[in-house]
């Protein structure tokens, strides 16, 4: 991959600027944000420097920079809003310092908010790190706790799995419940744990359990178990619980000959929304739908104005990582500013939507009856549904 002036540019300010953007001149009266980003300066730069991989990008630096990218633009909108924000940002994937030295320094005491794009190490260390300072730590991109429980400072923006799996639930429930519907998996451990999930769901429901039919498929087993009962005067329900999504896009070809004869839905997880070839014949007239936590309207006015001045700025297409890092110090920034530095309980406020709605909920520990809940964690608890026939997204629920 060749460089472009614009990724080059990006760089060069992270190496001069000392990792820190600032909304205008630093004093006393602003509001600090620490974000922590694996940009790999050290490993992209000799001491003297020198870009080491010439006309190369490796694929590992594109995350952090991308983010910070989103990051910068979102900096130049909240100029214009005259905000009062200083914002650090820091490299976790730094060779001459480590995060937990980075956490000892004093600059940091002043910090009133942390983002991350973090893997689950980093995120154990800031998650700490916030609770112990008492401000809120939003972790934007790892759909998993990473082990931290009892925190309530710990935002996950990007919605766990057993929370994909309580929406899938609840959507069949408001639109389907009364359908035949199928659940099928493979005979595999990672497939246990969504069973397991789906499991506790059916159990602490407030409505009608659904009837599920369980389908396990194993090697090339056709679905004739589905297809056997289906009735061209009712809709077929059916929720493929795998992650996996070569398995999801083979049950979906099984399934597509009868597309056209039976009224037909198929639910999957949120890695089909990593699947682009749902365009090929071999998913023709199927209706899919699966869930996300980040949805970007293209109809949106500002999603088209910061491609274009990415376009302009960095002479590509901007990715999705370009708008979180975008949203996310846009929306948290702005929220740090209307309560003076203090979110406290006020992280999940529904104010300044960017592109998505998020909606973050206290998710407390299963208790028993008479049991005091226990607060584990904040989540995002707003997930889209994409509905999508011959690879379009023809609806967004």
């Amino acid at each position: 991959m060749k460089i472009l002036p614009g990724i080059i540019f990006s760089l060069l300010l992270l190496i001069t600027g000392t990792d820190r953007i600032q909304a205008q001149a630093g004093d006393s009266s602003k509001f600090h944000i620490a974000v922590f980003l694996p940009l790999y300066l050290d490993s992209a730069y000799d001491a003297s420097g020198n870009y080491r991989f010439d006309q190369n990008f490796p694929k590992y630096l594109n995350p952090g920079l991308e983010f910070y990218e989103g990051l910068e633009m979102a900096m130049d909108s909240l100029r214009k809003k005259m905000a009062s924000l200083d914002v650090t940002v820091y490299d976790t994937r730094s060779s001459s310092k480590s995060i937990q030295q980075m956490l000892d320094e004093p600059g940091f005491s002043k910090m009133q908010l942390i983002l991350g794009y973090v893997n689950a190490g980093d995120l154990r260390m800031l998650a700490a790190a916030a609770k112990n300072r008492e401000i809120p730590f939003v972790n934007v991109n790892f759909p998993n706790d990473g082990g931290v429980t009892g925190d309530p400072e710990f935002v996950i923006l990007n919605s766990t799995l057993r929370a994909h799996c309580e929406s899938l639930y609840k959507f069949i429930q408001r639109n389907w419940a009364t359908s035949n519907i199928y659940y099928v998996r493979r005979a595999t451990q990672d497939d246990d744990r969504l069973r397991n999930y789906f499991a506790e769901i059916e159990k602490s429901t407030a409505s009608v359990p659904l009837r599920m039919k369980l389908v396990i498929l194993n090697n090339n087993q056709d679905l004739s178990q589905i297809t056997a009962s289906m009735d061209s005067n009712s809709k077929t329900i059916v929720l493929v619980g795998s992650l996996d999504e070569n398995f999801g896009k083979a049950v979906c070809a099984k399934l597509q000959p009868f597309a056209k004869s039976y009224p037909m839905k198929i639910l999957g997880m949120p890695t089909w929304d990593a699947v682009t070839d749902f365009n090929a014949p071999a998913y023709t007239d199927l209706e899919i739908y699966y869930t996300t936590a980040f949805y970007l309207n293209p109809a949106d006015s500002l999603v088209s104005q910061i491609q274009q001045t990415y376009k302009t700025r960095f002479y590509s297409r901007p990715s999705d990582i370009v708008y979180r890092g975008y949203e996310t110090t846009l929306h948290f920034g702005q929220l740090l500013e209307l309560h003076k530095g203090h979110l406290d309980g006020s992280v999940g406020e529904r104010k300044f939507k960017v592109f998505n709605d998020f909606d973050i909920q206290p998710v407390f520990t299963n208790a028993l009856p008479g049991q005091v809940l226990t607060l584990q964690y904040l989540e995002n608890k707003k997930l889209y549904f994409l509905k999508k026939v011959n690879g379009n997204v023809v609806a967004v629920y």
